[in-house]
């Protein structure tokens, strides 16, 4: 019987070590669990990154003929998917990606009404979409919803985003609406709500500044819950959804846009905190705290940390020689204890807000939004290999 567990829905400067330290109570990397090899700190060849995307994607695909919903779970692996097609423009998989959006007429799950966060991510693959072939059609559900935030719909209302995972599901739309239409209104509603989700003053300041961690959202603040061992609650995939967001945002921004100098500083905090709470086996911990809350390794947090880290290498936040072994780790440690031989990305911690979410994880879990944070790290890996 296959035991695998496929969950295709759903609902620039330097960090202060006595930060981090206080957060973790950790001086540097601790692994929990098995597996415990330490992966090679070299970067594969590009030609062997492309052939594990593929073997991935590949597998999802054919296991999915259905290409599913348009929700935010589904909608996080067609983006990766799309950014996969435009690194190999194999016409399968932009196939696979039109049949899905024209399955789902290019809508958002809520409408074209919706502030929702999570109903606004798949914007981000009909933006795509658009991209490679124009037609109106294709965004007029994501511009409709982003228009009406920034133009008509409570202009002033600023609190939709109390959540971390928010950032990622919203901030690339109005960031690349923004920059296809040439109207700055969109990229200063982005600035506000981001700005309402960060910091404590009128919002729910989820934003660590003395780690670069973020919070989820602020049930996990201080004070309120905390690990077993009481420790703080600092999610690991949380962490992700932010510094993807903050990729994706960078990626479609002007580099003479006044807040991209906030957003570079920002993911360049978030990226100094990851090497010295790496786990020797690559992975990240559930709870990026306390190594000892539910320990064992977790793909879709991981591969977010791979994304941005490889970004950041990419485009000097950080320096190669220091963080480019940290991704190298985390990518041969998915590869060789994640990644089964047909393609299968287990160890995927599933739907939550948490790390009690979804438990256990193990090798046969997954799911789709994790591919999509896989694919995504693959191909930035790529630039950065031989």
């Amino acid at each position: 019987m296959d035991r695998r567990h496929f969950l295709t829905t759903a609902g620039g400067g330097v960090l202060a070590a006595v930060g981090l330290s206080a957060l973790t109570g950790i001086g540097g990397p601790r692994a929990m669990a098995a597996p415990t090899a330490v992966p090679s700190s070299t970067l594969p060849s590009r030609a062997a990154i492309i052939a594990v995307l593929r073997r991935v994607a590949d597998h999802w695909i054919a296991a999915h003929g259905n290409p599913g919903n348009n929700q935010w779970a589904n909608a996080t692996f067609f983006s990766g998917l799309l950014s996969l097609y435009s690194l190999t423009k194999d016409a399968r998989y932009l196939a696979y990606a039109r049949s899905w959006a024209e399955q789902n007429n290019y809508a958002l799950n809520g409408g074209s009404s919706t502030r929702i966060a999570d109903n606004q991510n798949a914007g981000q693959a009909y933006l795509d979409l658009y991209a490679l072939e124009p037609d109106p059609h294709k965004i007029s559900a994501i511009e409709t919803s982003l228009h009406r935030m920034t133009y008509s719909d409570q202009v002033d209302k600023n609190d939709d985003w109390w959540w971390a995972d928010a950032l990622h599901m919203a901030m690339p739309p109005f960031a690349r609406l923004g920059a296809l239409r040439g109207d700055a209104r969109y990229h200063q509603k982005l600035y506000s709500l981001y700005q309402h989700t960060k910091h404590a003053e009128g919002g729910p300041g989820l934003l660590n500044p003395a780690t670069g961690l973020w919070y989820r959202d602020k049930n996990f603040l201080p004070g309120h819950i905390v690990s077993p061992a009481g420790k703080p609650v600092v999610w690991s995939r949380g962490n992700g959804w932010v510094a993807a967001a903050h990729v994706k945002t960078l990626k479609a921004l002007p580099s003479t846009q006044s807040d991209t100098a906030e957003y570079r500083d920002t993911l360049t905090h978030l990226v100094i905190a990851l090497p010295p709470i790496q786990r020797p086996d690559g992975f990240w911990n559930v709870n990026l705290a306390d190594p000892t809350h539910f320990p064992g390794p977790e793909s879709s947090g991981t591969s977010f940390f791979v994304y941005a880290i490889a970004y950041a290498v990419a485009t000097a936040l950080v320096d190669r020689a220091t963080y480019l072994p940290a991704a190298a780790r985390a990518w041969n440690g998915l590869v060789t204890t994640a990644v089964h031989p047909d393609g299968v990305l287990g160890y995927v911690q599933g739907v939550g807000d948490r790390p009690d979410s979804s438990q256990p994880v193990t090798y046969d879990t997954t799911a789709d939004f994790a591919v999509g944070a896989f694919l995504h790290a693959g191909v930035e890996l790529t630039a950065l290999a031989s």
